[in-house]
């Protein structure tokens, strides 16, 4: 089924992203860099993932995985137009609590939905 697929590419680039391009990122980047960087990739990354995954919630014809799959495409566009803004906000004004209290939530939210499309494709 082409939601399986899309699901699994989503995960896929989720998981490298985690255990591979992030942590590279700032070990291998200038600080200043990095922050760049980060700042122009994490929309991009967001709307591509949350944009995938509303296309497989309309491809599935289960109403279960359809309801999951656009709880995870809500949760990246909230992350995208809430969370971000925020981050970089506190970032900006050097708030360091606020921006590992955001930071930490953003992680927390990509975790659930790595979870949920795990759920997906092992149902």
């Amino acid at each position: 089924m082409i939601t399986n697929y899309l699901v699994s590419a989503n995960l896929g680039i989720m998981i490298f992203f985690s255990v591979a391009v992030a942590p590279g990122i700032f070990k291998h980047l200038p600080q200043e860099w990095a922050g760049v960087y980060v700042r122009k990739f994490f929309p991009k990354y967001y709307f591509f993932l949350g944009l995938v995954s509303l296309v497989a919630a309309f491809l599935t014809p289960t109403l279960v995985v359809r309801s999951l799959l656009l709880i995870v495409a809500a949760l990246f566009f909230f992350t995208l137009w809430v969370i971000t803004p925020m981050v970089n906000k506190a970032r900006d004004e050097q708030k360091q609590t606020t921006f590992h209290v955001l930071h930490t939530a953003s992680v927390v939210i990509n975790f659930i939905q790595m979870g949920l499309f795990f759920y997906v494709l092992m149902g």
